[in-house]
């Protein structure tokens, strides 16, 4: 008899696997299903098969396992995955999953030109702006194709993918993206800061700004990583606080790391009201959001509340910061991920007598 197992996924449906089992000859077989139903119906039919080949002698022949698309595969590999899937890769494939004919296509039957086909497609996307973003797709597409057969014998060919990669990025249709250099000028910072501190004057229950980016220039930190930053994890007495999950590709959980607060990280943080375990008890897109429009308003080109981190990091070694003294700040592991910060031409801090230290501290 066939056993079902049924999961619950984070979306909140229910998805059940059937699972069939012969001792005599070794053999067995799963699938997973949206619902319980047509799993059984599956195990029904396809014991019997199996039970008819032994039964003849014959080798059990795999037919669901040719059957299975790129779409099913896309749909175990986000329902069963133990390790996290970020938001974006999980949002990715399934836009693949639902909006591209790739995903209708059997396991088995999927080539290198397939693969190709589906990335000039992307390049059709209204919100698609660069090769770079086509990459992102085709990286979190190929983490499919590693483990499917592996995990699940889901015959994709890997190597179809491998070869794929390597033709896209020839031809231009993939590549990585250009390392972004901008850093706000001081009358930059000026006139954000003077129309945030205007903003948190006139309604006190606006999110204060201006406190959050002189704090992402001071600490360096990303601005995810400044709304999750707790009490309980900041330590004045050793002026340093413990990042939780830190970014890191190959690690999405558990990557904790201790960072040091230069002047005047703490004094920022002494300032805030304790309101709830945060200290910055703020949502991070919001914080993106209000950023990005306060530069529209103010005519400010082509600058992100992420480059307040290459600000920060830029300015440690502009203060004469070693290597492992700058990333015992922002939290770098590799040389590779910080040498593009060193390239700098003049010493000293911008920020020496900054008149906005005062209102945020």
């Amino acid at each position: 008899m066939a056993t079902f197992r049924e999961r619950t996924l984070k979306s909140g449906k229910t998805s059940v696997t059937a699972q069939i089992v012969r001792r005599n000859p070794p053999y067995q077989e799963a699938r997973t299903f949206d619902k319980r139903k047509t799993a059984e119906a599956w195990a029904k039919k396809r014991e019997k098969e199996i039970d008819d080949d032994i039964a003849a002698g014959r080798k059990v022949q795999r037919r669901g396992a040719k059957k299975v698309t790129l779409g099913d595969a896309i749909d175990r590999y986000i329902a069963e995955s133990m390790s996290e899937i970020g938001k974006t890769k999980a949002q990715v494939l399934r836009t693949i999953r639902t909006e591209y004919d790739i995903a209708d296509m059997p396991c088995d039957k999927i080539e290198s030109p397939d693969i190709v086909t589906f990335v000039r497609e992307l390049h059709k996307r209204p919100d698609l702006s660069s090769p770079a973003t086509a990459l992102n797709y085709l990286s979190h597409l190929s983490a499919v194709f590693a483990d499917a057969r592996p995990l699940w014998g889901y015959p994709l060919d890997e190597q179809a993918m491998k070869d794929a990669q390597r033709v896209c990025t020839r031809h231009g249709l993939t590549s990585k993206s250009n390392k972004r250099t901008r850093r706000p000028t001081l009358d930059e910072m000026n006139r954000l800061m003077e129309h945030f501190y205007a903003a948190s004057a006139a309604d006190p229950r606006v999110t204060p700004m201006h406190v959050l980016c002189a704090f992402a220039i001071f600490s360096a930190r990303r601005q995810a990583e400044i709304c999750r930053i707790t009490w309980e994890d900041y330590e004045p007495e050793h002026q340093r606080v413990l990042v939780r999950d830190m970014k890191n590709p190959g690690q999405k959980k558990g990557n904790d790391i201790w960072c040091e607060l230069p002047d005047p990280c703490c004094a920022i943080i002494d300032a805030m009201p304790r309101v709830e375990e945060r200290i910055f008890p703020f949502h991070s897109d919001s914080v993106s959001t209000r950023f990005t429009r306060a530069c529209q308003f103010l005519g400010i080109e082509d600058l992100h509340f992420h480059d307040l981190r290459h600000e920060g990091t830029s300015r440690l070694f502009e203060l004469g910061y070693t290597v492992p003294l700058a990333a015992s700040v922002t939290g770098h592991k590799s040389w590779t991920s910080m040498k593009r910060y060193t390239q700098i031409k003049k010493r000293g801090d911008k920020y020496e007598n900054w008149r906005w230290i005062k209102e945020v501290t």
